[in-house]
């Protein structure tokens, strides 16, 4: 792949790129030649340099119930992304070209309730790129440049694709005290991970991982959790009532989305606890609403996406001072053209995290 420095160069080429297209309404995609898109006075077009798989990825990859209503091939999919910017639209002022960036992937309307109150994660008109517009599973990426944040230039590309990911557990932790509290965190994919990860930076005082893989569990224990418990071979209540010696735990984060899980995480929760749900459940989830919630006087907060821009600020923070290292969770790197070895790895729960490299 041809690595551009100038919007001259950008010019120059045949106007075509490679991308991962998800081309029809079933399980799959496929590497095409597609138009390098044109960027409009209030957009930037970046070189992708390295682009990470999400769960939601997967689904769509899969082609299962969810995607099946909501995404409408064929497009470019992906969202989670880091580069260089190539060209600037006239209008832009925030940013220019060589800026070494990641991307905010919600792109919010500016003008609904939400986004008036300052609320742009919970925006009622907001498009998700990969989602509901082309994403970055592609060469180029057109973004708005409100959604663009700068990184330092010494941090590597394949851990800034991550800052969109971590920022969700970064949210999920932080939408609370942590300090000195004990945490569970329900569910070891990516992100969950990650939580362990910003918890332990945090000051948590001890951090259960709960997971069926072994090998999350043992990636867990590499990102700095200080008990295990797999979910499958033990009863994660009981497991939970001797480790808190009958208190239950003061800070539960529930990453996972299968009903059962996010019925014992209300299950474990001290009273007065907390906890964070941004687990996506495929069903309607049951619920002893009157002793797990009210009488326990628990408060609950729905995660969705990142705060705009107070959770990058904090994101961008741990990792360049150290406090947190993500570097682990990249276990498989591969180019965009072996994607099916990628997405094959996270069906089978085999991987932390996934990440493109574009150039090879």
């Amino acid at each position: 792949m041809k690595t551009i420095t100038s919007p001259e160069e950008v010019d120059s080429l045949s106007g075509k790129m490679d991308a991962l297209v998800k081309e029809d309404r079933k399980k799959g995609a496929k590497m095409r030649q597609v138009s390098i898109p044109s960027i409009q006075p209030h957009e930037v077009l970046i070189e992708v340099k390295a682009a990470s798989i999400c769960g939601t990825d997967l689904h769509i990859y899969q082609w299962d119930e969810w995607a099946s209503k909501r995404v409408h091939p064929p497009y470019i999919f992906g969202h989670e992304m880091s580069g260089v910017v190539v060209e600037v639209g006239e209008k832009v002022t925030n940013v220019g070209e060589g800026d070494q960036v990641s991307c905010e992937t919600h792109i919010v309307c500016g003008e609904c309730s939400a986004c008036l109150r300052g609320e742009f994660h919970i925006c009622y008109r907001t498009e998700i790129i990969g989602v509901d517009r082309d994403g970055c599973f592609a060469e180029y990426v057109a973004m708005p440049a409100q959604n663009v944040w700068k990184n330092h230039n010494k941090l590597p590309f394949e851990v800034a694709t991550l800052m969109e990911p971590m920022g969700n557990a970064v949210h999920a932790v932080l939408a609370g005290p942590i300090v000195g509290k004990q945490v569970a965190v329900v569910g070891c994919g990516p992100i969950g991970l990650m939580a362990i990860a910003v918890a332990k930076a945090a000051g948590a005082l001890q951090i259960i991982a709960l997971d069926l893989n072994p090998y999350r569990l043992r990636l867990a224990e590499r990102m700095g959790a200080t008990e295990f418990i797999r979910s499958d071979r033990e009863d994660p209540i009981l497991r939970v009532e001797e480790i808190t010696k009958g208190k239950g735990i003061d800070v539960v984060l529930e990453m996972s989305g299968h009903p059962v899980a996010v019925e014992q995480a209300f299950a474990i929760c001290a009273n007065g606890g907390r906890i964070s749900l941004l687990g996506l459940p495929a069903r309607p989830v049951s619920l002893n609403v009157t002793d797990d919630l009210i009488f326990k006087g628990v408060t609950v907060y729905g995660i969705t996406g990142r705060k705009m821009f107070q959770t990058w600020e904090q994101t961008a923070g741990l990792l360049e001072s150290g406090r947190v290292d993500v570097s682990p969770l990249i276990t498989h790197r591969f180019p965009l053209s072996d994607f099916e070895k990628g997405f094959a790895l996270m069906q089978e729960g085999r991987c932390g995290k996934v990440v493109f490299c574009m150039n090879g």
